[in-house]
C-alpha cells in the first residue's frame, strides 16, 4: 500500500491530511489522486459509499485550483444536500491550512438569498444539488464559464434519481473542454452486472 506522500501531492497538503488522522490512501484514492493531479483527464471512478471517494476527488481539486482566482474552477454535483454538505466540510478541513478558498454549498431548503451572497463573493469551488443549481443559473448567480472541473458524485444515484436532464442542462453551461470526473457507488456495479 502507498502513502499519501507517494500519490504527488504537496507537502502542506500531505501533513495537513495526516492531521486530520489520515495514514494511508483507500484504494479509490490511490488509484484516482494521481492520475486527476494531472489535471488533464477525465475519468471514470467506482467505489463503493465510505472508502474516501470524497478526498479522491477533493484533494486534487485542492491542488489544482487557483486560490488566487475568484473565478468559479470547480463544480461539484451530489444528489442530496446531506451529501453537499459532508462534501463542503470534507473540502474545507483538507485544506484548512493549506489554501484559502471560498467553498460554497447550494441546494434546496435552505435560504437561496443567503447562498447567491456567498456565491457574489467569488466561490473558486462550488457543491451543488441540481435543482438549486439549474436555479442559480437560471438567475445569472452562478457562472460556469470558467469551470475546469467538474465532479459528478455518486453519479449513479442522480441518474436513478431521475436528474439525467438537469445533469445535462448543468453539462452545457461549462466550457467544452473543462474535465469531467464521474464517481460511481457499488450500487452501479451490482446494477450493471443483472
Amino acid at each position: 500500500m502507498k502513502s499519501f506522500d507517494a500519490l504527488g501531492l504537496s507537502r502542506e497538503l500531505v501533513e495537513a491530511i495526516r492531521q486530520l488522522g489520515f495514514e494511508n490512501p483507500t484504494p479509490i484514492q490511490e488509484k484516482a489522486i494521481p492520475v486527476l493531479l494531472q489535471g488533464n483527464t477525465d475519468l471514470v471512478g467506482l467505489a463503493q459509499t465510505g472508502t474516501g471517494k470524497t478526498a479522491a476527488f477533493g484533494l486534487p481539486l485542492i491542488e489544482l485550483v487557483d486560490a488566487n482566482n475568484k473565478a468559479t474552477q470547480a463544480l461539484v454535483v451530489a444528489p442530496t444536500r446531506e451529501l453537499s454538505v459532508q462534501i463542503t466540510s470534507d473540502l474545507e478541513r483538507f485544506c484548512a491550512n493549506v489554501k484559502r478558498f471560498n467553498i460554497v454549498t447550494v441546494y434546496g431548503g435552505a435560504s437561496i438569498s443567503d447562498q447567491i451572497r456567498k456565491v457574489k463573493k467569488g466561490a473558486q469551488i462550488i457543491v451543488a444539488t441540481p435543482g438549486r443549481l439549474i436555479d442559480l443559473l437560471s438567475r445569472k448567480v452562478v457562472d460556469l464559464t470558467h469551470i475546469q472541473y467538474v465532479v459528478l458524485d455518486e453519479a449513479d444515484e442522480m441518474l436513478n434519481m431521475g436528474f439525467k436532464e438537469d445533469i445535462d442542462e448543468i453539462l452545457s453551461t461549462t466550457p467544452k473542454n473543462k474535465k469531467v470526473w464521474l464517481f460511481f457507488s457499488d450500487l452501479f456495479r451490482s446494477r450493471a452486472s443483472r
